[in-house]
């Protein structure tokens, strides 16, 4: 995820702030995302309305909120194996 110097501008507000004076004043950036974009005001629109005591508790708020843009291939794990009838069972392959 790309945040194209969102995460500095939050860094650099004065806390605390609420979400909807971090909404305000950057909601029009733009993150970049591996498949597609959102706006930091639609990241933060999914969210109750909240006070930020510092930047990483803003910055976490907005890792937590994005969308599923934000993920490689839904329903992947390479932790475990896919269990027996998920859809994300890959096809099978002979060798």
């Amino acid at each position: 995820m790309l945040l194209n110097g969102t995460g500095e501008v939050i860094d650099d507000y004065e806390y605390p702030a609420t979400t909807e004076e971090l909404m305000a004043e950057h909601g029009d950036r733009v993150l970049e995302l591996p498949n597609g974009t959102e706006t930091v005001e639609d990241v933060l629109a999914r969210l109750e309305s909240e006070t930020f005591h510092s930047p990483e508790d803003a910055r976490f708020a907005v890792y937590s909120a994005v969308s599923d843009k934000a993920i490689g291939r839904v329903g992947y794990s390479d932790r475990d194996p896919t269990p027996v009838g998920s859809p994300y069972t890959p096809d099978a392959v002979s060798f």
